[in-house]
């Protein structure tokens, strides 16, 4: 073994990752991949043309209220274990920008919108969106300009 090899093997602490940890990973990874493979343009094409431009739906508690927040609980949660998975697909294989813009628009925190349009603005998302659309006959996304700002 060289000598770099033998320093980076020093640096992994003993004991903390056990035996096959490396292929776990490997095939959550994997798992993670072709999940989003399948998953994010089906996602991509049930959402509307005008997601983008419509303003939030009113908060209405509706006939039943309890199960309104029990389904906006898990739907928070899903974006909850999106979010980071499509964060690791930015280094891992996957469609990681893809999957960040989905787990936004599953969360309810302030600044999504503003953060949903910066992202979708971005000339290979909207691209990457767009193609997925025209592959199930959906019509592509409405998305607004960005608005310049008046000088202050």
């Amino acid at each position: 073994m060289n000598g770099l090899a033998e320093r980076i093997l020093t640096l992994i602490p003993t004991g903390v990752s056990p035996p096959g940890a490396l292929g776990w990973l490997f095939g959550i990874s994997l798992l993670l991949f072709v999940a989003t493979l399948g998953a994010m343009p089906v996602v991509i094409a049930r959402m509307r043309a005008d997601y983008f431009v419509r303003p939030d739906a009113p908060d209405t508690g509706g006939r039943y209220p309890a199960l309104r927040w029990v389904l906006l609980a898990l739907k928070n949660l899903l974006g909850l274990v999106l979010l980071p998975a499509g964060l690791a697909m930015l280094v891992l294989p996957g469609q990681g920008i893809i999957t960040v813009l989905v787990a936004l628009t599953l969360l309810n925190f302030p600044g999504k919108r503003r953060l949903e349009l910066q992202i979708v603005r971005r000339r290979p998302v909207r691209a990457a969106a767009d193609w997925i659309r025209a592959r199930t006959g959906q019509p592509p996304f409405i998305i607004p300009d960005a608005t310049p700002r008046a000088p202050a």
